[in-house]
């Protein structure tokens, strides 16, 4: 059905919230990223701050999604679950 996207499950820290999320696979992380903070500060009134050093990090290793890889070459999947923070 969603051959150019995958299901991920967003986790995000600083208001205590998680969203399933379709993000694209051909758009590069820090594209995604900011789209998806953009819609953060639009959700929270404003009260969530993008920030430069804020990065997607893998919740079951830990590790950093680079900012300058496209989804697709990265190890997200359907089902991953990752944390902004």
């Amino acid at each position: 059905m969603h051959r150019n996207k995958i299901l991920v499950e967003l986790y995000i820290p600083l208001i205590e919230k998680s969203y399933d999320l379709y993000i694209p696979i051909n758009k590069k992380i820090g594209t995604v990223k900011k789209l998806i903070e953009e819609g953060l500060v639009q959700l929270t009134d404003n009260s969530y701050e993008i920030k430069e050093e804020t990065n997607f990090y893998s919740k079951e290793t830990g590790l950093v999604y680079d900012v300058n890889k496209s989804v697709r070459e990265t190890d997200l999947k359907n089902g991953s679950r990752i944390i902004l923070i």
